[in-house]
């Protein structure tokens, strides 16, 4: 076994210890990844506080599954990557690889289900996976992606799950030129949504309960901003929107979103999928779907990527010493963070305090 160092939590606290852990020793087609950059989604709180128990790891959960590195060792049948390649690396980390899901590059709906990055039980040793809140990460070489060059991989890193959790619905409700998109909240994954339904030629509307980041939704490509307090800009959006992506984590009503899509106009929820949905009715008024995503697989990723290194399209980010993962996530918890929090691994290089 290999060891290297982590951020972990135990007994659901935000308040994580510097531990040691084991990787696996390379299987033939593995490689080793020195984790450089590491986003703190907040999916990873939902981890943390047990909401998502399918996320969970009893002997201590290590969070983190967006990450860009350097591979620094392969095994013997790896062709795809060498030592000293940029890589990205998101929320799976294996599957099947027989289902009907799985050969169309959409291992994220396996169906035996798929080998989350971590906090999922390994099928082939049954050690639970420890993500990338840590400095080396051993995986499949078919779960890495290639770092496209000119992207900052700071930046890159909540691509690989932020980025393709809004890409995925975008591309399957066929979103282009003369699409009308609505991003309701802009966080950490709604400010992406903005710059790809914009790149991808839609006119963008941000939908916020206050007018804090307006002048944050031009520069992110929104052509305008709805406040959703009033009333008056409400009534005058009903049945505009061809696609709502929606990325509010808080509890929330979907009714007055619904109300504000156009014919055969869907809703996708994506910031809280635990969400009960409305009544039927309101989806019966005007053909609307209401749907959810869960990230993307590798054949969306590799697309996601290729995209953003075309248009140049990154996370707007604070990066911190990985030691501040506590005060990142505290901050996380109450919206105080424009757009994404990235920790800097290379501090567990450095002896403990």
């Amino acid at each position: 076994m290999r060891t290297t160092f982590a951020w972990q939590s135990t007994d659901n606290r935000v308040e994580l210890e510097r531990v040691e852990i084991e990787r696996r020793d390379l299987r033939a087609d593995d490689i080793a990844v020195r984790v450089d950059f590491c986003g703190v989604c907040h999916s990873d709180l939902h981890a943390i506080h047990g909401v998502t128990p399918h996320m969970s790891d009893g002997s201590g959960l290590v969070p983190g599954h967006e990450f860009t590195g350097t591979v620094t060792a392969a095994g013997a049948a790896v062709t795809g990557f060498a030592v000293g390649d940029p890589v990205a690396v998101g929320t799976l980390v294996d599957s099947c690889g027989e289902c009907a899901m799985c050969e169309v590059g959409q291992e994220n709906f396996c169906h035996l289900g798929p080998l989350g990055t971590y906090g999922s039980e390994d099928r082939a040793d049954g050690t639970v996976t420890k993500g990338g809140y840590s400095r080396e990460y051993v995986l499949r070489e078919k779960f890495a992606h290639p770092l496209p060059k000119g992207l900052d991989p700071a930046a890159a890193a909540p691509l690989m799950c932020a980025g393709i959790t809004m890409w995925e619905p975008l591309r399957a409700a066929g979103i282009g030129p003369g699409s009308r998109v609505a991003i309701a909240g802009l966080g950490g994954l709604g400010h992406l949504g903005v710059k790809l339904a914009a790149a991808l030629g839609a006119e963008v509307t941000v939908l916020s309960r206050t007018a804090d980041k307006a002048a944050d939704a031009p520069a992110l490509g929104a052509a305008s901003l709805l406040l959703t307090t009033d009333e008056g800009q409400v009534r005058q959006a009903r049945g505009r929107f061809d696609l709502i992506l929606d990325t509010i984590s808080a509890d929330h009503e979907l009714s007055p979103l619904l109300r504000m899509l156009a014919l055969d106009g869907t809703l996708c929820v994506v910031g809280n999928p635990l969400l009960t949905g409305p009544r039927l009715i309101e989806l019966a008024a005007g053909r609307k779907k209401l749907t959810s995503s869960g990230t993307g697989g590798t054949t969306g990723t590799a697309e996601m990527l290729a995209f953003c290194a075309e248009h140049g399209i990154t996370a707007d980010v604070e990066v911190l010493p990985s030691s501040s993962v506590t005060e990142a996530l505290n901050r996380l918890q109450v919206g105080k963070v424009r757009y994404r929090f990235v920790l800097d691994m290379s501090d567990l290089d450095k002896p403990r305090e």
